[in-house]
């Protein structure tokens, strides 16, 4: 049972569900991760709020609306319980590929479409985790392409010339690890060299040294970083010393093995969501399961709404 005391960890599915037992609990827990001891009004910022009989509700004293704990976070406008929301929540920041939607409503007792809306606005928070952050020392840049393979489909939907870097049927994702640290995957429009370069720019700071392999595109990363080095994989080269491509390459061996064995068909439009949560579970790897849960609560003030979703 809830006693007023953030809890640093979870270490088990049981513990949480014995720790915040039911809807009040939760509402409670929240509110005391989102604004401690002092309420502040989400629509003006306002720190002079009057809280209602039920503990739920409270009123804005500056600008009089009224408003719960729930507005303007992941939660705002679900019918689904918070005790709900809180175990999908521990589910998919611990299983190790993620959970299925089809799985999640078994789970928790909702509708596979409820599930799958669910799963995206927790992606969508955890995309907030690391908006700011910026790559150094030994950082190792790659592309994956994500899609069914070629010669695995009928006669008469092969597409030609889709070898390669081809993006004909596949859809490109950008990756940049720094070595001991954190990752980037970004779906790309393509991958020429300016689209990828602007990334990299962006993303990593000018006194990193870039590991690739030999893909012309990063041809000219060496006047823009301390150095570029690479390997050149067409030869049969993979490791000279300690230039390798073999960390980023292994996170995308851990995403496509998520998508296979969990997710298995991903359309282009929401491939940004399912990368938000692998580099969410591989950013944090060195977390336990309990700490991911505190930190993706502390990630869940943002809103998607169901529209955005299927037709933003």
């Amino acid at each position: 049972m809830f006693n007023g005391e953030i809890k640093d960890e979870f270490n088990s599915l049981i513990e949480l569900t014995d720790y915040l037992r039911d809807e009040m609990d939760c509402i409670m827990y929240l509110s005391k991760k989102r604004w401690g001891d002092n309420t502040v009004c989400p629509h003006c910022g306002c720190e002079k709020v009057y809280s209602f009989s039920d503990g739920i509700r409270y009123k804005c004293s500056h600008c009089r609306k009224q408003f719960t704990v729930k507005v303007g976070t992941i939660f705002e406008g679900s019918k689904v319980s918070l005790r709900k929301w809180f175990i999908a929540i521990y589910l998919i920041t611990s299983h190790k590929k993620g959970i299925s939607s089809y799985q999640l409503a078994k789970d928790i007792d909702v509708t596979q479409k409820t599930a799958w809306f669910m799963l995206h606005r927790i992606r969508y928070a955890l995309s907030q985790a690391d908006l700011d952050i910026e790559l150094e020392n030994d950082v190792e840049i790659d592309e994956t392409y994500v899609g069914g393979k070629n010669k695995n489909r009928h006669w008469n939907k092969k597409v030609k010339h889709s070898q390669g870097r081809s993006t004909e049927d596949k859809t490109p994702v950008f990756g940049m690890i720094e070595r001991n640290g954190k990752v980037i995957a970004m779906v790309v429009p393509d991958v020429k060299g300016k689209t990828l370069k602007d990334i990299i720019r962006r993303m990593v700071k000018d006194t990193a040294r870039i590991i690739s392999d030999e893909y012309i595109g990063y041809s000219g990363l060496e006047k823009i970083f301390r150095q570029h080095v690479y390997v050149q994989h067409g030869a049969g080269q993979y490791v000279i010393g300690d230039i390798y491509t073999n960390t980023i390459e292994g996170f995308w061996s851990i995403a496509k093995r998520a998508i296979i064995g969990i997710y298995h068909c991903l359309s282009p439009k929401h491939l940004q969501r399912y990368f938000d949560e692998f580099t969410f579970r591989y950013n944090t790897r060195k977390m336990k399961e309990g700490e991911r849960v505190n930190k993706m609560l502390s990630l869940c003030y943002v809103r998607m709404t169901y529209q955005n979703l299927v037709y933003g």
